[in-house]
């Protein structure tokens, strides 16, 4: 049986106090006998402050970007070990808005994934089609490609610390969410296409969260598919009550 994951892209929201508080009522919340594992994904300024609070907890920490570098004359940009240094454990990379409003493409996500495997940290590797993409019957191929180029080079070995989150582009932030029957028609398409490009063994283990307007109301029946192994939560996570519901539907 393949745990569940539940993760909150906190995007770029929470100020330092609003964390504080955020991730005290999360902790609160959960208790000691959760068996979900749970993730906190803050900006960059709270990452310090929540992992203070973190400790102790079952709860991870991760981060929403980083740069592939290890340091140097790259001005506003995030290393691998700067996290590493701050308590973090996972990394978000190649989410879809990294991806289209910074025209992120597959080879500079493959680098981060390379390097942040190297530095210990644990990528949530994004995909997920458009629309568009969506509409002309594209989702396959789209999928396929962010696969083949953004794992490129990634072994069998190192995939064993690698969640895939698929998220529709078209359902995040826009209240449209993927049926249930439409998220794990996808999700079993990434395991299989996982059992051909590593094995079968690395295709049953690996973790396919589900992400796009994942609220407490459509969490059960989204994390009942026998694909779905978790849930990569934007909005909803950034109130404990929400966001400790959907856990809890896991």
């Amino acid at each position: 049986m393949r745990k569940k994951v539940i993760a909150g892209n906190w995007k770029m929201n929470m100020d330092l106090h609003q964390s504080q508080k955020l991730v005290s009522e999360i902790i609160s919340g959960l208790g000691k006998d959760n068996k979900t594992e749970v993730i906190v994904c803050p900006p960059f300024t709270s990452l310090g402050e929540v992992s203070s609070l973190l400790k102790g907890t079952q709860v991870k920490l991760g981060a929403q970007n980083m740069y592939y570098e290890e340091g140097g004359a790259y001005t506003a940009e995030i290393s691998a070990d700067m996290l590493k240094s701050v308590g973090c454990e996972y990394i978000i990379l190649g989410h879809s808005e990294r991806r289209v409003i910074f025209s992120e493409s597959d080879e500079l996500i493959n680098k981060k994934v390379k390097t942040a495997l190297s530095k210990g940290l644990k990528p949530i590797f994004c995909i997920g089609e458009l629309l568009e993409q969506r509409e002309s019957g594209e989702t396959i191929k789209v999928i396929s490609a962010q696969i083949e180029k953004g794992l490129e080079g990634i072994t069998a070995e190192q995939m064993k610390n690698i969640i895939i989150a698929y998220e529709p582009v078209w359902a995040i932030g826009t209240g449209k969410t993927a049926t249930p029957e439409q998220a794990q028609e996808v999700h079993l398409f990434i395991r299989e296409l996982t059992a051909k490009k590593f094995s079968s063994s690395v295709a049953e283990k690996i973790i396919i969260q589900y992400g796009g307007s994942v609220k407490p109301d459509n969490s059960g029946e989204l994390l009942s598919q026998k694909d779905i192994d978790g849930a990569l939560v934007g909005g909803a996570c950034l109130k404990a009550d929400s966001f400790l519901s959907i856990i809890a539907s896991a």
